[in-house]
């Protein structure tokens, strides 16, 4: 496969790249055995889009994709760039809009990356941010989980990610880091203006720099027996109180 290519898989992932890039779709292999409705849909959407479609047992979708939750779909599709860099999405944003970013600090399960892309994705997140160093990059797995959602919300792995905090602050952004150590409750923060959350790994929490480089500390309240919450179940909690305080 070229390096300009990659593979997806899983209705969701495949079906949401032929809705926004149809172009960008080179082939699609299907599970002949699998007739149900979802599939009879999905195999309309993509001759309506008149993508080339392979026929495929379980084995070689399988390998193509190299996992066995495929679902019975699995698609060679063009790497697309929603993005060129933060800066230029960030100039992009209206003058009456206040920026929502994601930056995750540590994530490097891609179950955990897909999942928090897509809960960016239904929160209108603008973007989600990460270090190259410490964190996945969207590979097939990533996509699976996101359903779809690895397609339309820009992920940035950056050099230094403290500064990429510095230069947002610059651009009047505040940095609130969800930390179980903060005195202040996610619930009595000001999260209405322009606004990057930042959320560490599960467990490590945010490493010190990128806490130090936070402009204040929230803790999501915990009241059972369980210490902490899986990271994208936090980013889900912090973004839609974002949401819910910009009011919808």
């Amino acid at each position: 496969m070229s390096t300009t290519s990659k593979v997806l898989f899983g209705f969701h992932a495949v079906s949401v790249r032929l809705k926004t890039h149809p172009k960008s779709v080179q082939e699609v292999y299907v599970d002949p055995s699998r007739r149900d409705a979802r599939m009879r849909q999905f195999l309309d959407k993509a001759k309506e889009a008149g993508v080339r479609i392979i026929e495929s047992d379980g084995a070689r979708l399988t390998k193509l994709c190299a996992s066995v939750g495929h679902q019975g779909v699995v698609a060679k599709a063009e790497v697309i760039n929603i993005q060129h860099s933060l800066d230029e999405l960030l100039e992009g944003i209206g003058p009456n809009i206040a920026p929502l970013l994601l930056i995750l600090d540590g994530v490097t399960d891609p179950h955990n990356l897909g999942a928090c892309l897509r809960v960016a994705d239904g929160a209108g997140a603008h973007a989600v941010i990460a270090p190259k160093d410490h964190a996945v990059g969207i590979n097939a797995t990533v996509s699976k989980v996101a359903s779809g959602a690895a397609e339309t919300v820009p992920y940035f792995m950056v050099t230094n990610l403290a500064r990429t905090i510095g230069e947002l602050k610059e651009r009047q952004i505040w940095i609130i880091g969800a930390s179980d150590e903060a005195s202040t409750s996610l619930y009595q923060a000001d999260l209405k203006g322009p606004l990057a959350l930042v959320l560490g790994a599960e467990g490590a929490g945010l490493r010190q720099l990128t806490r130090k480089s936070c402009d204040a500390l929230v803790n999501i309240p915990m009241l059972g027996a369980v210490e902490s919450l899986n990271v994208s179940v936090a980013s889900g909690i912090c973004l839609y109180e974002a949401v819910r305080q910009r009011g919808l």
